[in-house]
């Protein structure tokens, strides 16, 4: 129910809508990418998963970010995204306005090797 500390590697991308021109990660465009239910404080998920790009943690890169395999084992937590805000909290993914997930799908490039960096305030 937290997010992970660390610098981790952006390396697939997906979502229920198409890819923004000019995505570059590989892209998974899937109906499996729907959020379901209601947020932590009981906010609507719809859209949530419109666009997302996976976290490197505890997942395996080069799969979709829908795959469930969680090479460090459940316990460890995964399934970590960032992902368009839906005005509420997360369980440990990163919510952002979908026009900056846009703008941040046609702007990573694998090539560059981007990474995220995720801490307490002043990390």
């Amino acid at each position: 129910m937290t997010s992970p500390q660390g610098v981790f590697a952006l390396t697939d991308a997906g979502g229920l809508l198409s890819p923004p021109p000019g995505t570059r990660l590989p892209y998974d465009e899937d109906r499996g990418f729907v959020a379901t239910g209601r947020g932590v404080n009981g906010e609507s998920l719809v859209g949530s998963f419109d666009y997302v790009v996976a976290i490197d943690f505890n997942r395996r890169p080069g799969h979709s970010p829908l795959d469930p395999v969680k090479p460090d084992g459940e316990d460890k937590g995964g399934n970590i995204w960032l992902h368009v805000d839906h005005d509420g909290p997360s369980q440990g993914c990163v919510g952002i306005p979908k026009e900056a997930m846009r703008k941040v799908l046609e702007t990573l490039d694998p090539a560059a090797k981007p990474v995220i960096v995720m801490g307490p305030e002043g990390f």
